[in-house]
């Protein structure tokens, strides 16, 4: 449980790092023009999708609103195909359930 503790305080950081890179932007249009951010949310989503992993098998079958298998295999899209990459549907990541899974983490934690 103290390496579970562990991963969900790494994918909390990489949340609140993908926050403060989006805090000024309000759309995806200006997502799409800002490559420095795009690439350091997709940074830290690759991040997310590792440190999901490495989380033990209770956690993984926690009935919670968080699909661990998709973080999992959007890490594998982004570090394995970066060309395929849909601008939209990481932005779609970033701004809809990135903040589920950061009100989930924090259940978790407390």
């Amino acid at each position: 449980m103290h390496e579970d503790k562990l991963c969900l305080l790494g994918i909390l950081e990489s949340i609140e790092r993908i926050e403060n890179y989006t805090r000024h932007t309000y759309g995806y249009e200006q997502f799409y023009q800002d490559q420095k951010t795009m690439d350091a949310c997709l940074m830290h989503l690759v991040n997310i999708g590792e440190m999901a992993s490495r989380l033990s098998d209770e956690i993984l079958s926690d009935e919670s609103l968080i699909n661990w298998h998709k973080i999992r295999g959007l890490r594998n899209i982004i570090a394995h195909d970066y060309f395929g990459i849909d601008y939209r549907e990481i932005w779609s990541v970033l701004s809809i359930h990135i903040p589920v899974l950061k009100r989930v983490i924090m259940d978790k934690l407390h």
